[in-house]
């Protein structure tokens, strides 16, 4: 199979992630080209691109050669067996976050796709977030000097438990899996793979089934790092403090993009992901106090990178061997909270 810019590219269910986010960013990428869709009952995604062909099954698709680059999209149980069906079928793959829901089954994907000459990645997009961006610039230019400590929030307010599969009795429900897989990459990405951690996991809301709650620390030789996210919090918690020897980062709210994507918007011009003033994150020196600017976000840079790796021959940015790290570091994470132990590097063997 010869590639040709632009790529045929099929998303492989269209639930609100996919209409929202996956498909927009795909079609406004100049190398892909949105081909195909499966879509067991509806058609709605033709409705929204008229050139695009409905299948009703995955197997259906790549019977019919219906696209060379397949985006998996569905509820987390159906990642590793999506995945390695299209790895099997000579198909490069895009998988939504976590890429499986065991650490084993990923590194079969990864051993798969090795053996077939296909890549496979994983949707992280929380990585190319401007306020994760200007905690990298941060940390890259030691403007806080020695960093020590940094503390992750995806805090939300739903006291109401939800119908969405995350919230039933499924495999890889939960928001460890949902939130969880961003900000443990996240750190991973600033700091690289933490030498022990512990975890508190809990179910919060009355009647609640999957987890609704996680507090993990990594632990570094000299800085730890605490990502943790909540469905019952109604105040303001900062999404972001950073702090350093010299000084501290203190940054509210989400990252523009997404509720850009929600509303509608499509991903394209100069000014995407641009934060306006008054969100901007405050740094506190020793003497100094002062808003600092927002590196703009950009979710466009990793559909452009996967482009860019199948025609150009570029590393991925978002390695599987990374998420089977995220994997490992959950499920030491799941087993800390049971335990109520910490986990060390060697015990978790991520």
């Amino acid at each position: 199979m010869s590639l040709f810019s632009p790529i045929r590219t099929g998303i492989v269910g269209f639930g609100t992630v996919a209409e929202k986010v996956h498909a927009p960013l795909i079609d406004v990428c100049p190398d892909l080209v949105l081909s195909a869709v499966v879509e067991r009952k509806s058609n709605k995604c033709e409705q929204i691109y008229p050139d695009v062909t409905t299948y009703r099954s995955l197997e259906e698709l790549l019977e019919q050669d219906g696209a060379d680059l397949i985006v998996i999209t569905t509820p987390n149980e159906y990642h590793f067996p999506y995945a390695k069906l299209a790895l099997e079928a000579g198909k490069h793959v895009v998988v939504d976050k976590p890429v499986t829901i065991f650490s084993h089954e990923a590194e079969e994907l990864k051993t798969l796709a090795e053996e077939k000459g296909k890549i496979i990645t994983v949707f992280q997009n929380r990585r190319f977030d401007g306020d994760f961006l200007t905690i990298q610039e941060l940390i890259k230019s030691e403007t806080l000097g020695r960093v020590v400590y940094l503390e992750s929030h995806f805090d939300r307010f739903r006291p109401e438990v939800s119908d969405n599969w995350r919230e039933k009795e499924v495999p890889g429900n939960g928001i460890t899996y949902d939130l969880g897989t961003h900000l443990i990459d996240q750190a991973i990405v600033a700091f690289g793979l933490p030498e022990s951690l512990q975890a508190d996991i809990r179910k919060e809301r009355e009647h609640a089934i999957a987890d609704d709650h996680f507090d993990i620390t990594l632990f570094y030789s000299d800085k730890k790092v605490r990502v943790t996210a909540g469905v019952l919090v109604a105040a303001p918690t900062p999404k972001f403090l950073l702090l350093g020897e010299k000084g501290s980062y203190l940054k509210y709210g989400l990252d523009v993009q997404e509720a850009a994507l929600k509303s509608g918007q499509r991903p394209e011009g100069a000014e995407w992901g641009h934060e306006s003033e008054e969100k901007w994150g405050k740094l506190y020196l020793e003497n100094e106090e002062k808003s600092l600017h927002t590196v703009p976000g950009d979710y466009r840079i990793f559909y452009q990178n996967v482009a860019d790796a199948l025609l150009k021959q570029k590393s991925l940015k978002v390695e599987l061997s990374q998420a089977i790290s995220v994997l490992r570091l959950i499920e030491a994470s799941f087993h800390s909270s049971k335990t109520g132990n910490r986990i060390s590097r060697t015990q978790g063997n991520w």
